[in-house]
């Protein structure tokens, strides 16, 4: 299917009161909402709003048509991950390196499959609202924040904190495109956590400077 143009899938308005960002939230939990249960296809701004508990008219004021409340929901989706995998970056700072690894990869896991219909569902649409760069703006925000923790790792690094950062982030990213795009039961989720926290902490272990002394701890 052809990708809707980004003029025509971009908000009409920003809320600029508390009602009107009251009412855009709501529309965007119901577009989440709708689309999980009927689908893209079936999927209306008249089913939204009244899903929502709006009019029509109050949900075009901010959307102007179904691709732009589409196009809402999946960025905040995609901030949403990029906001806790940023606060587990910070978190972690300081840590040893391979506990860096674990705890990011159990993040991304968590946020995206948290709720793997919405996730799922929300990937799906991706591909019709230029998904590819909304995500990539999030992987270039994720893998600064994944440079700032590697920088504070106690142990000396031997690979370019930039390239690790990329790695990490497309050996995760790659774990979890599998897991939204296949039907893998829930059950098995945990057992493919652990598997990809053993490959990231391989990883970063082999990164680290093979001659390097650390100073004893007090």
């Amino acid at each position: 299917m052809a990708q809707v143009s980004a003029t025509l899938s971009e908000p009409r308005k920003s809320p600029v009161q508390a009602r009107s960002t009251a009412s855009v939230d709501a529309i965007l939990k119901a577009t989440v909402q709708v689309l999980v249960r009927v689908g893209k296809e079936k999927l209306t701004t008249t089913k939204v709003a009244q899903r929502a508990g709006v009019s029509v008219g109050t949900l075009y004021q901010y959307f102007p048509n179904k691709a732009a409340l589409l196009r809402a929901a999946l960025v905040l989706h995609v901030e949403a991950i990029i906001f806790e995998v940023e606060q587990v970056c910070v978190a972690q700072r300081g840590q040893p390196v391979e506990q860096m690894a674990e705890a990011l990869a159990k993040a991304f896991l968590a946020v995206k499959m948290r709720d793997p219909k919405t996730s799922r569902a929300l990937y799906a649409v991706g591909s019709d609202l230029e998904g590819a760069k909304i995500v990539s703006k999030g992987f270039a925000r994720v893998n600064g924040a994944i440079v700032a923790m590697l920088e504070t790792a106690p142990e000396p690094l031997a690979q370019e904190l930039g390239l690790m950062a990329t790695v990490l982030q497309s050996t995760i990213s790659g774990v979890k495109r599998q897991l939204l795009e296949s039907q893998i039961p829930e059950a098995e989720f945990p057992s493919l956590q652990r598997e990809l926290v053993r490959a990231v902490r391989g990883y970063v272990r082999a990164c680290v400077a093979q001659d390097a002394v650390l100073a004893p701890q007090a």
